[in-house]
């Protein structure tokens, strides 16, 4: 076994890969790049080694810089986790050279396996069904448009070199092919290198179902069963779960052994997954083979207590397949959801910035005496993450916050367990996919199991959440938790106080003639502003303002409020609320149906009237520039677009909110941007934006 490897990736995997090799008593190597000088996987490293640059092109992307370091330290082999150059077959091949171990396949089988094209011609000569389609050399657009006609509509584009559902767009009719082919190839050409593309049948009703395969040196192939990943959007997963209910055992033991037959046709040794697209008919064809451990392995890991890591450096060490197929058992549900620093209500733009706040629950076994339902069986929680509250969402790197991970003995206790688990969940600083999460852990489709590929675009309006207006309840513990807070500071300024006896350094609601109500003023995400005025008597609070006489007692146990409220129509009050807050002004109020952000106003403070300005096109989100589209003095029509910018791998098109003049371009193509800064100065027709 190795004594030393190095870790050519950083976050989360990292931070995975470390705990494994810690368990086995082997060294690590963290690489970093200058933006990760203070990572959390380069904390929990035996060592650690700066490559470069913050964007990945001149660090983590960087072979040479990855094996001098692996030299430099002794590392005998190098882990590549996923993405970065996990499937990079150059990579593989130059560690072989340099006699350092690459855990993962053979560069060979990476480079049939990673082109696509050529994958789906040896799972045809394997006997494996593929989607129809053209997978040629031919790129001309032209031609592919030919191809597309013959294919039929609805189509998809996918980058020949492709993964994470970067490059990859559906067609709904022909008039669309031109631009969705021109940003596919522009997207693959910036994540890939590589701007081949490649075409598919659409096929109705998909449901993506992969199978975690494992071959070692000495010809053996196993599967670890499946894993649904329907629950998709822009092509990217954020829901694994396994087992899956679409599938039979007779179903199951058949694209197993359609798996393992794909593997064995490429001598494939190592962590790999193949990847289906199953039909309403129950028909399904190869979609794809990843080369790498996947981000969804904790499902399966979780469903055969096994170690996927552990398995990838025995199998690289020379070591035979750990068990035998018939050794290989699952039990109970798992399911996988990936929390992601971006904004659902903008169609998922990536959101950057600090993580003031970052909570998570407690893991293992979950408290279920805290949960919104009761009578759960016993069930864990998992979390993988490579951040820490205090660390930064960059541009220049995947903006996953983490993995949460949960089992239970059945799918309904393991959604049951997710749903408390994710009201136990939250960030303040950055925008999340968190709410939206719970709302696909709540609809009635995700619970019936009645879910493939399009489930998110068709259901998108029901599962944002922040349309939504907050219930009383809410305000009203929104509000308590501010008074906690304040006196919690107040106890602090006392303590640090020339005379801590003081009254003046008592938070106090005692006036001459009675009690003074406390009062707390809140403003929604709407901006409407709510006042609450309550009374406190330790640990009981009288809601004041209230059409009834509301009172609630409240215990607090670190960030949660465990509220019982004494009036008649208590079964419409939570009896739990997460609350975070920061700078004394914002705050975070996560419940089991939602989460709601609010300001906390000042009531001493003067407030501004508001002035209405020029209308601006401004940036999402920080990025380059990589496409404009439009001059100044351009007229042009409602949902036309402008300009194209590049942040995270991810293209995000600036599109006119109507028909109106192009008046200035701020940004040539190359240029960084910061968020919010304007990108085109823009007015309606009719409507001038200069002076009189």
């Amino acid at each position: 076994m190795f004594e030393k490897i190095l870790i050519a990736n950083r976050g989360e995997i990292a931070c995975r890969i470390i705990n494994t090799c810690r368990h086995m008593g082997i060294s690590t190597v963290a690489v970093f790049s200058e933006a990760d000088a203070e990572a959390l996987h380069v904390k929990l490293a035996d060592e650690s080694c700066c490559i470069g640059e913050p964007a990945p092109a001149g660090s983590y992307l960087r072979i040479d810089k990855l094996l001098d370091a692996a030299k430099v330290r002794n590392a005998q082999a190098i882990h590549p986790g996923y993405g970065f150059l996990s499937e990079n077959a150059e990579f593989a091949r130059k560690c072989f050279q340099s006699g350092i171990t690459f855990i993962g396949p053979s560069a060979e089988a990476i480079e049939l396996m990673g082109a696509k094209d050529k994958a789906k011609a040896v799972m045809e000569q394997a006997g494996v069904a593929v989607v129809p389609g053209y997978f040629g050399a031919e790129q001309s657009q032209k031609f592919l448009l030919s191809e597309a006609e013959k294919i039929g509509y609805p189509l998809m584009i996918k980058a020949v070199f492709g993964g994470g559902g970067k490059g990859m767009r559906v067609v709904q009719k022909e008039e669309k092919f031109e631009d969705a082919l021109r940003s596919a190839q522009n997207e693959a050409r910036k994540a890939f290198g590589d701007e081949r593309v490649m075409l598919e049948r659409f096929v109705s009703e998909p449901r993506h179902i992969e199978f975690q395969i494992f071959g070692d040196q000495h010809g053996n192939v196993v599967h670890l069963f499946e894993r649904d990943c329907s629950p998709q959007r822009r092509h990217q997963k954020i829901v694994e779960e396994s087992p899956s209910l679409f599938l039979d055992q007779k179903l199951r033991e058949k694209m197993a052994e359609a798996a393992v037959a794909a593997a064995k046709a490429v001598n494939y040794t190592g962590a790999g997954t193949i990847e289906f697209i199953v039909a309403n008919d129950s028909s399904f064809y190869f979609m794809e083979m990843n080369t790498r451990l996947q981000v969804e392995h904790p499902v399966t890991e979780l469903i055969t207590d096994l170690d996927l890591v552990e398995w990838q450096l025995r199998i690289s060490a020379g070591e035979k397949l750990p068990l035998k197929q018939s050794k290989i058992k699952q039990s109970g549900h798992a399911i996988e959801a990936r929390i992601y620093a971006e904004n659902p209500e903008t169609g998922f733009l990536p959101s950057t910035g600090t993580l003031h706040r970052l909570v998570f629950p407690e893991t293992e076994e979950i408290n279920h005496e805290s949960a919104p339902e009761a009578g759960i069986s016993a069930s864990s929680v998992r979390i993988d993450t490579g951040v820490e509250e205090g660390d930064e969402i960059s541009i220049h790197y995947d903006p996953m916050i983490a993995k949460l991970i949960v089992h239970a003995d059945s799918r309904k206790n393991a959604i049951k367990t997710m749903r408390t688990a994710l009201a136990q969940t939250a960030v303040l600083g950055v925008e999340t996919n968190l709410g939206f999460l719970q709302k696909i852990m709540s609809d009635p489709d995700f619970e019936a199991s009645q879910v493939d590929t399009l489930f998110v675009d068709s259901k998108l309006e029901s599962l944002l959440e922040s349309k939504e207006d907050s219930a009383d309840w809410i305000y009203r513990a929104s509000a308590i938790s501010c008074f906690l807070e304040d006196s919690l500071q107040a106890e602090k300024n006392a303590q640090n106080a020339f005379d801590p006896w003081s009254p003046w350094n008592k938070l106090s609601n005692w006036r001459v003639g009675g009690c003074e109500p406390y009062r707390v003023q809140l403003r929604n995400h709407k901006g409407e502003e709510t006042e609450i005025n309550f009374a406190c008597d330790k640990n009981t609070f009288k809601i004041i303002n209230a059409k009834e006489t509301i009172s609630v007692s409240v215990i607090k146990n670190g960030n949660l409020l465990e509220l019982n409220w004494n009036n008649e129509n208590s079964e419409e009050s939570g009896s739990h609320l997460l609350v975070l807050h920061h700078d004394k002004q914002l705050l975070l109020a996560v419940h089991e149906h939602g989460r709601s952000f609010f300001t906390r106003l000042d009531p001493l403070s003067f407030k501004k009237k508001e002035v209405s300005g020029e209308f601006r096109l401004s940036a999402p989100m920080p990025g380059n520039v990589i496409r404009v589209l439009v001059k100044a003095g351009e007229r042009v029509s409602r949902g036309q677009q402008l300009l194209v910018m590049e942040a995270m791998k991810m293209e995000h098109t600036i599109v006119a909110p109507s028909d109106g003049i192009v008046e200035k371009v701020h940004y040539n193509v190359g240029d960084l941007v910061q968020n919010e800064a304007e990108l085109i100065k823009f007015s309606q027709l009719g409507i001038s934006s200069g002076s009189p």
